[in-house]
């Protein structure tokens, strides 16, 4: 996968964008900034105590044994009050920051075109919700307060060395372009590797993603194998970018230890030199060289977080691409008082791709509550069709119309509460069978309406016989129950919407002969008085539609009551005649098998 190309600094703005985030816990970051100052303030009173205690035993000061035990209490004590301000408050900050990230990813992709689901997968994205949200955390969480606290000790360790002895302390800032230069390289590696860490992740949770779901069809068709070499490829690639990451993070550490370990090494030869006359006492010299010391624990923490910050920066570059991403358009402003479905297709044109259309030169008029079915082979353009009517989609040319305005007039929101979708791939969530007929802006639906939808879709016919009624639990995706009890509870979600646009993609296709009599029932009543549009396979549950259109390549070939195009023996006759030539041919073997085996002589 192609790694983003970032302009020198970019990395920077990614990560002050980031901590806009923390303007909302200002107070509490101060506060935690705070902390940290005087927790970085005590190492730096540690080495000046040591200054003091060591010239009061050279000058034999008969108050040392009070004020030097109190003055290691009092620093103690402020050591301790600032770890827990700094460590509390940033933390509160930085775990509120991921949670409004999350919420902030969330709530974008609940608007994104459908397109944008289409171009990622599912485990991709998920990936983006919980392994690189936390790789922000880290970089919010411990990182910064890391950042924070040794990069104050560092500072106020700095600012002593220069007033005990400047010169001395140039030898320090000479070496901090060598440690510049270690953190800079790294530092784009480490992003680099945080990139395609990600990445691999991703693919590690769409691999498994997709096995999770399709358990049935790996078990039945023998693709244990297969799908464990595609595990193990994409867990191998992040084997392999982790370990990259843990040698770079190995050898930078080191090399920065290294570094400052000369310079303070150059400080002591200079400062017990003969030669060299240094001016400071033996209290100076004991706090210079403890000063310098505690400067290389800080130091080297600061490069050991640069990994961790980099991971994030690369973490929140791309959760800053799903975020920045283009919404559905949604510009629409009319919102009359009735909708009574009215729908026109004119001069629609509609591809997924440049140059490949899937609807071409589409005119069809429906009136208000007439049902019409579409019809055709697969790959006709039917679905497409039903899907540009909730804009789904954006047709390529041409405008669909409701009640004689364009799709685009209306608000989203507001047209989608104008339909109800009933799809051959039923949605189901975790929870009860009636918070699944009641779903979304209908939850508040009183037990009589919920009720009456079920029996109208014929759910009670089975939630009756379960111990839980419509209180029983489906599973996760509907999993404990049948196809044809799914479908009927989205049948019943459909019904108890009692929107005036009604779309039917396949929608009695998993259901039993029994359960799809009881349930063509039921659609004749709740599609009474509004605008239908079926797409069937079965020619035989559209017969009694008001116009049936056949459609091939996108584009309508026949249309008319289903007696008048029988009549007309074209192309709506010819798929009428192949599906019940196929049924018949398909009744004769199995009766003739089980015949032959209720012959055969037992032994």
């Amino acid at each position: 996968m192609n790694e983003p190309m970032k302009a020198p600094g970019e990395g920077m703005k990614i990560y002050l964008r980031l901590l806009t985030y923390v303007r909302p816990y200002w107070i509490a970051f101060i506060i935690g900034i705070i902390g940290f100052i005087i927790y970085a303030g005590t190492q730096t009173a540690f080495a000046a105590l040591m200054e003091y205690l060591v010239d009061a035993i050279g000058e034999s000061k008969e108050d040392a044994y009070i004020y030097g035990p109190l003055a290691l209490i009092c620093i103690a004590l402020a050591r301790g009050i600032g770890m827990f301000a700094g460590n509390y408050f940033m933390a509160y900050v930085a775990r509120n920051v991921v949670h409004q990230l999350r919420l902030v990813m969330f709530d974008r992709l609940l608007v994104l075109p459908v397109q944008y689901f289409h171009e990622h997968s599912s485990g991709h994205i998920l990936s983006k919700l919980s392994y690189n949200v936390e790789q922000v955390t880290s970089a919010a969480t411990e990182s910064l307060k890391i950042a924070v606290r040794e990069g104050a000790t560092v500072i106020g360790l700095l600012i002593y060395l220069l007033i005990l002895n400047w010169k001395l302390t140039l030898v320090f800032v000479a070496v901090s372009p060598f440690i510049a230069l270690v953190v800079l390289v790294a530092s784009k590696r480490f992003r680099r590797l945080g990139h395609r860490i990600q990445d691999s992740m991703g693919e590690v949770t769409h691999v498994a993603s997709e096995n999770i779901q399709g358990f049935q069809v790996v078990r039945t068709f023998g693709g244990l194998e297969i799908e464990k070499r595609r595990f193990l490829a994409a867990s191998m690639q992040n084997l392999r970018q982790s370990l990259k990451m843990v040698v770079t993070e190995s050898l930078n550490t080191p090399f920065v230890q290294l570094i400052v370990s000369s310079a303070l090494a150059l400080l002591i030869f200079l400062s017990l030199h003969p030669l060299l006359n240094t001016g400071m006492g033996a209290g100076e010299f004991i706090a210079f060289i403890t000063a310098a010391g505690l400067i290389a624990k800080p130091l080297r923490s600061l490069t050991e977080v640069n990994s961790a910050i980099q991971r994030g920066i690369a973490a929140a570059q791309s959760i800053f691409e799903l975020i920045d991403q283009p919404v559905e358009k949604d510009q629409g402003s009319r919102c009359p008082d009735n909708v009574v479905g009215r729908i026109s297709f004119t001069g629609l044109d509609f591809a997924y791709a440049p140059g490949k259309k899937v609807i071409s030169g589409f005119e069809l008029e429906i009136n208000a509550g007439q049902t019409v079915a579409l019809v055709g082979k697969s790959g006709s353009g039917k679905s497409t069709l039903a899907n540009l009517l909730p804009r789904f989609y954006e047709p390529t040319e041409g405008e669909v119309l409701l009640d004689g305005y364009p799709l685009s007039d209306y608000p989203l929101d507001f047209l989608r509460q104008q339909i109800a979708i009933v799809t051959q791939n039923v949605v189901l969530f975790a929870g009860t069978i009636r918070d699944n007929i009641a779903y979304g802006a209908m939850e508040d639906s009183s037990d009589e309406d919920v009720l009456a939808a079920a029996e109208a879709a014929h759910v009670m016919e089975f939630a009756s016989r379960l111990p839980n009624g419509l209180d029983t639990e489906v599973g996760e995706k509907g999993t404990k129950l049948s196809g044809g009890q799914r479908q009927r509870i989205a049948i019943a979600r459909a019904i108890l919407k009692n929107s005036p646009v009604l779309i039917l993609d396949e929608a009695t296709s998993a259901l039993d002969t029994e359960s799809e009599r009881h349930i063509q029932e039921a659609m004749e009543n709740v599609m009474h008085g509004r605008t239908t549009i079926a797409i069937a396979h079965r020619l035989s549950t559209i017969e009694a539609a008001d116009k049936i259109v056949v459609m091939d390549q996108g584009r309508i070939v026949e249309q008319g009551r289903h007696a008048e195009l029988l009549k007309k023996e074209g192309a709506y006759a010819a798929l009428y005649k192949m599906q019940f030539s196929e049924i018949d041919n398909q009744a004769e073997p199995i009766t003739q098998t089980i015949t032959d085996h209720k012959q055969e002589p037992s032994e």
